[in-house]
């Protein structure tokens, strides 16, 4: 009896595309928005042209799943709903548009790919990360670690020279999945993109920059942190402890939390975050195709 009950409600389930104008995915997505703070700022920032959304919705018309392609990747925000109807529209997406990643919460990411792995698409590599989160201001200590001399500023286009080796490191060691080949112009675009938009400190040595960090999106209440880089001369010295203090501190009066995820294999990075006040979430993945 159960069985036929739960059937007959999966059946009144149906993937639907989202309207701009639907309140349904922004009110579902504001109630998780701490684990999808990356869903949430694609969906912000969405074209009507070449992103697209679909909801599951029930009998009701109660948003139950969503799911967002945006640049070629996807991000499921399943809520952990292992047996949602396989989402129609998916085959004839992933061959007409090649998938480059799949990411979100792990359980959600699973979920996702188990249904892909069945139209016969298969990720090259996966990865796991912690998603952590901080409200509060960090801990008081991290803003006295580092080198003596250490100097935090805010970038500007004119570091762009100066920046780029560093964006290309972090690219080729923290971000390219494995047997990627390195694009520098695509690397200065994205550079470029951040100093245009989002927020990024650099951290000085006797006027050498020698580490960065930046906001990576923005959610309806939270930042995420991404693209923190250290060159390897530099490190194991605190220098991430304090660039990451006080990128969080300038974000802070805006009233915004902060978010980031971290490779659960870099344990020197996930200290780092520990000790400056974050809290691990959830575990999160992200799939490479």
């Amino acid at each position: 009896m159960k069985s036929a009950r739960r059937s007959s409600l999966k059946e009144t389930q149906r993937w639907r595309r989202a309207r701009k104008r639907d309140p349904g995915p922004e009110a579902f997505l504001r109630e998780q928005e701490p684990l999808c703070v990356g869903a949430c700022s694609r969906f912000l920032h969405r074209s009507i042209f070449h992103d697209h959304l679909w909801s599951l919705r029930d009998g009701e018309g109660n948003v139950l799943a969503l799911l967002l392609n945006s640049k070629r990747s996807l991000f499921p925000v399943f809520r952990g709903l292992a047996d949602i109807p396989v989402p129609h529209f998916l085959n004839r997406l992933i061959r007409s548009m090649p998938v480059h990643a799949v990411q979100g919460l792990r359980e959600d990411a699973l979920i996702l790919e188990n249904i892909m792995a069945q139209l016969g698409v298969h990720p090259a590599e996966s990865i796991d990360y912690d998603l952590m989160a901080l409200d509060k201001e960090p801990a008081a200590e991290c803003f006295n670690a580092g080198l003596p001399g250490l100097h935090i500023r805010r970038a500007d286009s004119k570091d762009m020279a100066n920046l780029l080796p560093l964006q290309a490191a972090y690219e080729q060691e923290e971000v390219l999945p494995r047997g990627a080949v390195f694009n520098l112009s695509s690397s200065r675009a994205t550079l470029e993109h951040i100093l245009s938009r989002e927020h990024i400190l650099t951290a000085e040595l006797e006027g050498r920059i020698i580490a960065k960090a930046n906001t990576s999106a923005e959610s309806f209440t939270r930042c995420q942190i991404g693209g923190v880089y250290v060159h390897p001369d530099y490190r194991g010295c605190g220098i991430a402890t304090r660039l990451c203090a006080e990128l969080i501190r300038s974000l802070m009066p805006s009233g915004r939390g902060v978010s980031l995820f971290v490779k659960k294999r870099n344990p020197a990075a996930r200290s780092v975050y520990r000790r400056i006040g974050f809290e691990v979430l959830s575990d999160y993945r992200i799939s490479y195709y």
